[in-house]
């Protein structure tokens, strides 16, 4: 246990409403816990719906991007009507207000994507799909990934928590579907789909990744958070956002990246951006080992790449 900063109590931790929020919310009362000792009483979890839940039938990345997962938080953030907001990194914009402060990651989970079918399909990969399968997906990456993979296949737009994109699929909407696979390991979901390999679907940027944010000026509350903060997941997302901030783009440009640490101690970064059909696109590697490689090796890439896909970023 560290010494515990003065701070207001209860300490109001603000987080989506969504069982997945709730339940990252729910390991981030844990980890405060058993950092400092404190009561459970001294800990009071604020859920809030967020524009992003309310809108099922479009994709976001056509009506307002990442920002409508954060906007509702961010205000209650700054208003202090809560004190740390927990959030999906994946879902968290890359330049972020300087009011806020990112001071805490919790260890990351399985970064992988689930391919998940619905009954009836006998598929444990993207490239068993039967020809002509309808893929659900919200996500420019997946949907371009899997037309790299298969030109055959057919994205169509799933959207929903993850109970929802489930019942669409038994009802039939598509055929598969990809999910986080950290999303479902923590709603217990464990046997569900079958995790597909990163090195043929390459993760997004902070998947499996739990972010907690507290105003910047608040000094007692990002100690608190200091003491909950894992370290090497803290410096690969970092990465994968460094690269993210320096490709430029938005949320409907196709980006994968994910950074790893290799057994020799050293933390490598493989990034790969498409075209939107995903018939282009340009893939590297980089060592982080200064604090610009992440940069560099998005400006390596947008030089590499053709037209088609340069032209979605706007580095």
């Amino acid at each position: 246990m560290t010494d515990l900063p003065t701070i207001k109590q209860p300490l109001r931790i603000g987080t989506r409403a969504s069982p997945l929020a709730m339940a990252q919310a729910h390991m981030t009362v844990a980890a405060l816990i058993a950092a400092h000792g404190l009561a459970p009483e001294a800990l009071e979890i604020v859920p809030m719906t967020a524009t992003g839940d309310r809108i099922q039938d479009r994709a976001l990345a056509e009506v307002g991007g990442k920002e409508l997962w954060t906007r509702e938080l961010d205000a209650a953030l700054d208003a202090a009507v809560i004190d740390i907001a927990v959030h999906s990194l994946k879902d968290v914009e890359t330049l972020r207000d300087a009011r806020f402060a990112l001071g805490a990651m919790l260890e990351r989970a399985d970064p992988r994507d689930r391919l998940v079918v619905r009954e009836g399909i006998a598929a444990t990969s993207v490239a068993d799909l039967p020809h002509g399968a309808r893929l659900g997906t919200s996500s420019p990456r997946r949907a371009a990934q899997i037309r790299r993979i298969r030109a055959d296949l057919e994205p169509v737009l799933l959207r929903g928590n993850v109970a929802t994109r489930l019942a669409k699929l038994a009802a039939g909407e598509a055929d598969a579907t990809l999910l986080a696979a950290a999303g479902l390991d923590r709603l217990g979901m464990h046997a569900v789909g079958t995790a597909q390999d990163a090195a043929v679907l390459l993760p997004a940027a902070s998947q499996g990744a739990i972010g907690i944010e507290c105003r910047a000026d608040d000094g007692g509350t990002l100690a608190l958070l200091r003491a909950i903060d894992h370290a090497p997941t803290h410096r690969s997302v970092a990465a994968e956002r460094a690269f993210l901030a320096a490709l430029g783009g938005d949320c409907r440009s196709p980006v994968a990246a994910h950074a790893h640490w290799c057994d020799d101690g050293m933390l490598r970064l493989d990034a790969e951006i498409f075209s939107e059909d995903g018939a282009d696109h340009a893939v590297g590697h980089a060592l982080i080992d200064h604090d610009d490689a992440a940069a560099a090796l998005a400006r390596r890439l947008l030089g590499d790449a053709p037209d088609t896909v340069r032209r979605l970023f706007a580095a």
